[in-house]
């Protein structure tokens, strides 16, 4: 072993060894329990960036941790190959996405190697990969078996410059969350997943997800958005035609002084025409029509009258109707009735264009309102009035009777709605899954046959973006024959969204290899579900929750024995510098490879773990970094210095007794093995055990320096050592592996068991404690540790020390707490 700690040698050495060792891979069917432990897996834009290294390393620490305490650790990675990104680069650069693609993951693959990651390699996917997208058509099949998965005309979101629609969840703020260009709405034929089916499961086992931060369940849960209420049914008064509104307050429906149609609800043109009103609505709807819902939602609210009236079933009054930007054709029923005395987006809007406001709710029977007298909504419970046969009574109650009332009339009916809308999937790009569908014009929408599949995506297709599918340029892929009639046919030319590609890449790590099925349900059963999943809070909604879905679904199918997918979530902060997130336009990023270069990977990663808490925002050091090599230089120089004797030492014997410095140092080694092991098993607190494993060295080197070395107990010092190796090899595994062999052992550092604390050897001799004198700290002093209260008052007050500081004062009273402190009341 040299005496200067040469990183580069050893970590390249080593990264050898463990993969011709085969030292991660893991069994399938095994004694030992099973652990899964999981990274969200990266895009391969082609290079790590900080955000990477810290993501795969508290996964590595995990892994590591949990192999050391016994488990078979499940330990994968693969890329999340498809979608927009590597388009938009190739059409940049002048290559095939494909090209970009797979170098770009030769690249990334060779940096995660770098970092000592202890991947079971085997396992690796790529979602572009053929045999990888296979079995993400047979999963949209029998989604579409299920009748889980259908095509429809609707109004979606386009992005412009991606040329291609999104999911409601890929818009941010109106623009796209790829490129934040403004999206547009347009009116296509799109494939859907019917995630909204799932959307009572999805909310209702939230609850299960004990191991989830609240944060992220909240999120979901707002997504999902369910409402409890009533659809009631308002009749046109010319047409006889229906409406149908939901509200979550039904019991303010005799206070609907008004109604309001989406522009694009088909009753607006009906009703309309003819009017007086017809060329000031028809201009307002084409005006409206072809805003953003985030423009016609967060803009002012703007209305007209269409010309018609409907009438309220529950009064028989006239409702003058209209048409306004903010209410939306896709959400709810497309119409909303206006209850301005009750609510304040209705009120401001009655205000502005002198629309009646009628009060239903009074505070109390004490506390009248007056519409004219009123300056806001009032939104507060209180009691019905002016509410027919409900008057007097309590509007909570009044909920459930108006919602009575109305389903014995024939009027209305109870229903549970849901934010939440069906998952858009069709994309008109090139660089995704073909979906497995085709068209006969005999036949109709035809899946593709099992035994047909993978329908490949060609590789020479001119993928830049026109506003269609860059399929629809080869003829070769569109034309095909009918698998029903063997007619002429053509295929479906859209593209699935690659988010369904990493809704399902856990499972298929099961199985990897399998050509025969997406995954074992025997291994699957074995693995799933996932331990421990860690990843940005950025895929609460989309990926978090798309998974959850395919998982129920798989359940549903009998595909999986689980409902969930992933038992525990860490969500880990960003990585900043100057207190900005890292990126180029800031000038403010620093390169993994440049870090690992200069210090290495394992300085790399004890500072990205020990800077901050994984849950929070890390704010980059180059000061953290070099005092992070400068301990691991520490340590090198420690176990350098004292090898020989640690190889040649004896264990201790059971039932060993020790005394004085040789007691105190057996009594940090196993405080910092408690304490390493409570801070990385669930809390995963690994700043505060990196500092643990740094307090240990410390003492160590004040056994090694302060104690002649004749005096020395081998066995106790080989004890500290090993331990100090042990419990910093889940988090720099190279410098460990070769200290570990340096002290004289054969296996892997890795092989080790997790140390195990002896509560005896944590009992102290002595504690220090403090003295206050009228609270204010005055004195600290060591002290025998087993000292009742009244020995400790007799004995402290005794001290030279204490009656010095008491010297001429009155001792109006003493309160010892054992351990801790003695405070003297003097005056």
């Amino acid at each position: 072993m040299q005496e200067q700690y040469d990183f580069k040698q050893i970590e390249n050495k080593w990264q050898q060894y463990w993969e011709k060792q085969d030292l991660h891979q893991v069994p399938d069917h095994s004694d030992r329990p099973k652990y899964y432990c999981l990274e969200m897996f990266p895009y391969p834009s082609g290079k790590l960036h900080m955000g990477h290294v810290r993501n795969y390393s508290i996964g590595d620490v995990i892994a590591r941790f949990k192999t050391m305490q016994g488990y078979d650790v499940l330990h994968p990675m693969g890329w999340d190959a498809f979608g927009l990104p590597a388009e938009n680069a190739a059409i940049k650069h002048g290559i095939p996405p494909a090209t970009w693609t797979w170098d770009n993951i030769a690249h990334m693959r060779s940096q995660l190697k770098q970092l000592g990651l202890s991947y079971d390699w085997r396992r690796e996917v790529a979602t572009c990969h053929p045999e990888y997208y296979k079995w993400g058509q047979w999963l949209f099949l029998q989604l579409y078996q299920k009748g889980l998965c259908y095509k429809k005309h609707a109004r979606v979101n386009w992005c412009p410059d991606c040329a291609t629609v999104l999911a409601n969840e890929q818009v941010v703020e109106g623009t796209c969350e790829r490129c934040s260009a403004t999206v547009e709405q347009k009116e296509l034929d799109q494939w859907f997943f019917r995630i909204t089916d799932y959307s009572q499961r999805l909310l209702d086992d939230l609850k299960k997800l004990e191991g989830w931060p609240d944060k992220v369940k909240i999120m979901q849960e707002n997504w999902i958005g369910r409402s409890e209420g009533a659809e009631l049914t308002f009749k046109t008064e010319t047409t006889g035609d229906e409406i149908t509104v939901f509200t979550t307050r039904p019991d303010t429906v005799y206070g609907v002084t008004y109604m309001v149609l989406a522009p694009e609800h088909p009753l607006v043109a009906k009703l309309s025409a003819g009017t007086p009103q017809a060329a000031e609505v028809s201009e307002f709807v084409n005006r409206v029509s072809n805003l953003t819902e985030l423009a016609r939602t967060s803009s002012e609210k703007e209305g007209v009258f269409i010309g018609a009236y409907c009438i309220n079933p529950f009064n028989g009054e006239r409702v003058p109707i209209l048409t306004a930007n903010y209410v939306l054709y896709h959400y709810g029923t497309g119409a909303v009735m206006g209850v301005p005395a009750h609510d304040e987006r209705d009120f401001e809007f009655a205000k502005k264009y002198n629309l009646p406001i009628k009060v239903v709710i009074y505070p109390s029977k004490e506390q009248a309102l007056k519409a004219e007298d009123m300056t806001e909504a009032y939104t507060e419970d209180g009691i019905m009035v002016n509410s027919g046969p409900f008057d007097g009574t309590p509007n909570r109650q009044g909920i459930r009777k108006v919602i009575q009332y109305a389903e014995e009339k024939g009027i209305g009916k109870g229903v549970i709605n849901y934010r939440l809308r069906d998952w858009l999937i069709s994309r008109q790009r090139y660089w995704g899954a073909p979906i497995p569908i085709i068209y006969c014009e005999k036949c109709g929408t035809v899946p593709v046959p099992e035994d047909q599949l993978p329908v490949l995506l060609p590789t020479d297709v001119a993928f830049k973006p026109t506003g269609e599918s860059p399929l629809k340029s080869r003829p070769d892929f569109v034309n095909t024959t009918c698998p029903r009639c063997g007619g002429p046919a053509q295929r479906e030319t859209d593209t699935m969204d690659t988010f369904v590609d990493s809704s399902w890449y856990y499972l298929r790590y099961t199985s990897p290899g399998d050509p025969t099925q997406a995954w074992d349900k025997e291994k699957a059963a074995r693995w799933m579900p996932v331990d421990q999943y860690i990843g940005g809070v950025e895929h609460a909604i989309l990926h978090l929750l798309y998974s959850r879905f395919f998982t129920k679904v798989f359940y549903d199918l009998g595909l999986v024995d689980v409902e969930e997918p992933f038992e525990n979530l860490l969500t880990q902060g960003m990585v900043l510098k100057d207190g900005a997130k890292m990126s180029k336009s800031k000038g403010n990023v620093v390169s993994p490879e440049e870090i690992i270069d200069r210090y290495g990977a394992d300085t790399a990663r004890l500072f990205i773990l020990f800077a901050a808490p994984p849950e929070r925002d890390l704010e980059w050091s180059d000061r953290g970094v070099e005092g992070c090599h400068r301990f691991l230089n520490r340590v090198w120089r420690l176990v350098y210095s004292v090898k020989d004797q640690v190889a040649a030492a004896p264990t201790i014997a059971p039932g060993a007794s020790f005394v004085g410095v040789h007691k105190e140092m057996r009594r940090l080694t196993h405080y910092a093995i408690k304490k390493v092991t409570e801070d990385v098993s669930g809390r995963f607190n690994f700043n505060t055990a990196i500092s643990a494993i740094m307090e240990l060295v410390n003492g160590i080197y004040t056994y090694r320096d302060k104690v002649a070395e004749v005096e020395r107990d081998p066995s106790v010092l080989a004890e500290a050592v090993n331990t100090a190796i042990i419990l910093l090899a889940p988090f720099a595994p190279h410098i460990a592996e070769e200290l570990w062999q340096a002290t004289g052992h054969r296996d892997s550092v890795h092989r080790q068991p997790w140390p195990v604390y002896d509560p005896d050897a944590l009992v102290e001799d002595e504690v220090e404690i403090v003295v206050q004198i009228n609270g204010k700290v005055r004195e600290r002093l060591h002290i025998p540790a087993n000292m009742k209260p009244a020995e400790m008052q007799q004995y402290v007050m005794g001290l030279a020390p204490v009656q010095e500081l008491i010297a001429g004062k009155q001792v109006i009273k003493v309160i010892p707490v054992p351990g801790k402190l003695l405070n003297i009341v003097v005056k």
